[in-house]
């Protein structure tokens, strides 16, 4: 999977992996949310994936990298969101794989999953499915309006 980051330009998920370590050393005392969302844009004959990760400094700022792929599918809006859930749940758990070797980190740095659903809409009947499917991965699940990795960032990506 490659990633783009605004500032780095292309970066495999190794290389964004070492990014987000320095972007933490740069400043170890302070707080971090390592935060993954998929959002989806369905096409004519293709459905357009973007993953973001996000890498926040609470309070501070923060950096973010996505990647972007074009899909020929035909699947239900249902389908669509597990699947962007999966895609969230794959690069979450490369990323806590790296962060294992970093023991002090490993057990500080939160991870989010940030799920392109909410409580309108027609998403809201199947929030509870998607959530225990990140929950039971071990990642902490978060929907709109606070999944704004997925809803905002991804989001810009997928037009």
């Amino acid at each position: 999977m490659k990633f783009i980051s605004p500032t780095d330009g292309p970066l495999d998920i190794y290389s964004v992996y070492k990014n987000i370590l320095k972007f933490i050393t740069e400043k170890p005392d302070e707080h971090y949310r390592l935060i993954i969302g998929t959002d989806s844009q369905a096409g004519i004959r293709e459905i357009v994936f973007v993953t973001a990760i996000v890498i926040y400094r609470v309070g501070r700022g923060g950096r973010f990298f996505y990647s972007k792929k074009a899909e020929e599918l035909t699947i239900s809006m249902k389908q669509r969101i597990f699947y962007e859930a999966s895609r969230s749940l794959e690069v979450a758990s490369l990323l806590t794989g790296f962060f294992a070797d970093e023991i002090n980190l490993h057990d500080e740095l939160k991870v989010e999953i940030h799920l392109d659903v909410g409580e309108k809409g027609p998403t809201r009947d199947i929030i509870k499915e998607v959530m225990g499917m990140v929950v039971g991965s071990g990642y902490e699940a978060h929907i709109k309006p606070e999944a704004y990795a997925a809803s905002t960032v991804a989001d810009k990506f997928t037009k």
